[in-house]
């Protein structure tokens, strides 16, 4: 559960997990594209939810695609959507 939380702890992992929340399958240049990241950045926010579990990759050329791991227990996935669902409110409210 800590390597999860820590994952969750970064804003531009967060915006990229609320990218690939819809179940879809998002190059990591869409994602750098998004979130005005570069691809060196990009990649090292990509392999720490990788390494917590909350997404999976596959190699298409010369770029990765992720998408939210489909293994993930309902739990966590709660967790998760709880975590992005509270961050779009606190962004409305502010604005």
């Amino acid at each position: 559960m800590q390597e999860i939380l820590n994952a969750l702890c970064d804003s531009t992992r967060r915006a990229a997990l609320a990218i690939l929340w819809d179940g879809g399958e998002h190059c990591v240049c869409e994602l750098m594209d998004r979130l005005n990241a570069s691809q060196s950045r990009m990649s090292r926010h990509m392999k720490v939810l990788r390494e917590a579990g909350l997404v999976v990759d596959r190699r298409d050329a010369q770029w990765v695609r992720y998408r939210r791991n489909p293994d993930l227990p309902r739990e966590i996935m709660a967790v998760i959507s709880a975590v992005l669902t509270a961050e779009k409110i606190l962004e409305r409210e502010m604005t």
